[in-house]
């Protein structure tokens, strides 16, 4: 049986408003009365009915994230952020897949907004003028995550890819190498692909090595991708002696081929990887890779999407933290 709050008012030998003011701390009662009220409902087993409160108020305690409709791995440990988040603070969150490049982002929009979400996330999704233009149609408080835009009014959380691909190619010149390759890369992707080959191309230049195009390789962050991009050095006897991945995935892929070749990891092929997904350590080698701390972004990202909506404060962009974590896919040419 449902127990309603007319139930608790006949038990506590109060009113129905007298009880609903209690349950949604509005004021306009003793703390006796407050006591003997919440006593009650506990006793009875009340559980509050969300759906119909959230109609009372407008307000459905749901967060909308969109993400692209890829098999990258890192998108579940920023879920798991927000959900983590999203459940300590009394909200729901709805996923929505916006296709490849975000090409289904106003179609999500628009279910989201029948759903009625107090709050919006978008992860990894180069936006359009035409698109943000519809987000900030919706007048609710929201974030990006992972990427950015031009327009510096909106918020973004992310790790600054330059920085943080600067300091992978330092760590290899640093171990001696001096032919590196870069694998795996999209050259039309402004959000992560052009700050990723910037920073690999000035650590270069500021320890006066060349740069050659042969030493770059195109793709989609993808396994594929790392695996045509070793192919693709060994038949051009490119001779690097050390790559950088622009994706864990990739570098998985790099490893996978160079299998195929016969070529030793790390004796032949120091790989460095970017992310530090799950399957990192269980490569084999255990992958270097850059890390970026996703599911701190996702909680993050949800965090300041509900304080906006509680506490009508601005949405803040924030750069979040790299770190390189050392494992044994690096070989040190100096010793």
């Amino acid at each position: 049986m449902t127990i309603t709050i007319k139930d608790i008012a006949k038990v506590a030998n109060v009113s129905t408003a007298t009880v609903s003011r209690v349950l949604n701390g509005a004021g306009g009662y003793n703390e006796e009365t407050k006591k003997k009220i919440l006593q009650m409902a506990e006793e009875l087993g009340y559980r509050r009915n969300e759906m119909a409160r959230s109609l009372v108020k407008k307000s459905s305690n749901l967060i909308g994230i969109i993400m692209p409709n890829v098999s990258t791995i890192f998108y579940a440990d920023i879920v798991n952020g927000m959900e983590k988040v999203a459940q300590c603070h009394g909200f729901s969150v709805i996923l929505s897949h916006a296709g490849e490049k975000g090409n289904r982002l106003i179609d999500c929009l628009k279910m989201l907004e029948e759903r009625k979400v107090d709050g919006l996330v978008l992860v990894s999704i180069p936006l359009t003028e035409e698109q943000i233009q519809a987000i900030e149609s919706l007048s609710i408080p929201y974030v990006l995550l992972s990427t950015d835009t031009q327009n510096k009014q909106i918020p973004f959380i992310k790790v600054d890819d330059f920085e943080a691909s600067y300091a992978a190619t330092k760590y290899l010149i640093d171990h001696g190498h001096r032919k590196i390759g870069l694998a795996g890369v999209d050259y039309a992707d402004r959000v992560a692909g052009i700050p990723r080959i910037e920073g690999y191309k000035k650590a270069l230049m500021d320890h006066g090595l060349s740069i050659s195009a042969n030493y770059i390789k195109a793709g989609d962050y993808s396994f594929s991708a790392g695996k045509e991009a070793l192919y693709a050095f060994h038949a051009e006897k490119a001779g690097i002696t050390a790559v950088f991945c622009v994706s864990d995935e990739v570098a998985l892929g790099v490893i996978s081929a160079a299998f195929d070749l016969g070529i030793k990891i790390p004796e032949e092929l120091s790989v460095i990887g970017y992310d530090n997904t799950r399957v990192a350590e269980m490569a084999v080698p255990p992958l270097t890779t850059i890390e970026q701390p996703f599911q701190l972004m996702g909680e993050k990202g949800c965090l300041k999407v509900i304080e906006a909506i509680q506490q009508k404060v601005e949405v803040k962009t924030e750069r979040m933290p790299f770190r390189l974590v050392e494992r044994a896919s690096v070989i040190n040419r100096m010793e």
